[in-house]
């Protein structure tokens, strides 16, 4: 269980023995887009200390929140519980709530394949979304993005992902974005999207530039009130 106990009964006291320690959300964040190995785990979380990564997975495991399991062609993989899997809302929840503090990157700030594949979940509006297949480059990581029927899906294309989530999108995307940490502008509503290409924050480099328009709709965070 946690490294510590705060010494209350109670549900809030508990969650936080249970994931409140660094790192530990982090972890579940990365296993909300799928399994993942030790070793991708790591990669995606490039300053953890790998006696801390080591530690965590065992308290999370202790907890029930993971579990490890076998997968055709990966030997063990760690992933989520149904308990740990019923943290998806929260998780999501709780990055819409932290987009409002985002500010500009820090020095060595990454973005890795399943934060951002995680971001833009967290930004996925249902009831507004479009029909969209585009591709989504923000420094090295590329994504492809589809939504049909009001259902979004993820296929990481590089770095490459684990081999979970089925097969990658048969044919081309119809359009190709390529942004940098200034996309969190356009999500916000803090510009248009014709704006976000005039401020060179996002560029449509292959498809038609109304694509972008379905793009800010289908993803989009409100601010709150201050």
């Amino acid at each position: 269980m946690a490294a510590r106990s705060y010494g209350q009964y109670c549900g809030v006291t508990t969650a936080v023995e249970l994931i409140g320690e660094r790192w530990a959300l982090l972890i579940v964040r990365d296993l909300l887009v799928g399994p993942r190995r030790y070793t991708d785990l790591k990669q995606g979380l490039p300053r953890i200390p790998t006696n801390i990564l080591s530690s965590r997975l065992k308290e999370l495991q202790e907890g029930g929140v993971v579990r490890r399991a076998p997968l055709h062609g990966s030997g063990l993989v760690y992933e989520l519980t149904p308990y740990g899997q019923a943290l998806e809302p929260i998780v999501l929840a709780l990055g819409r709530w932290g987009f409002q503090a985002m500010g500009d990157p820090g020095e060595g700030d990454v973005v890795s394949p399943d934060s951002l594949t995680m971001a833009l979940r967290t930004s996925f509006r249902p009831d507004r979304a479009a029909r969209l297949d585009v591709e989504l480059h923000v420094g090295d990581v590329a994504l492809r993005v589809i939504v049909r029927d009001g259902a979004l899906r993820v296929a990481q294309l590089a770095p490459p992902a684990p081999p979970v989530g089925g097969a990658l999108p048969a044919g081309d995307a119809e359009g190709i974005l390529v942004a940098g940490p200034g996309i969190r502008h356009l999500i916000a509503g803090d510009v248009t999207p014709a704006e976000a290409v005039a401020q060179d924050l996002v560029a449509v480099v292959r498809g038609d530039e109304r694509i972008l328009d379905v793009f800010a709709r289908t993803f989009h965070i409100d601010r709150l009130a201050a």
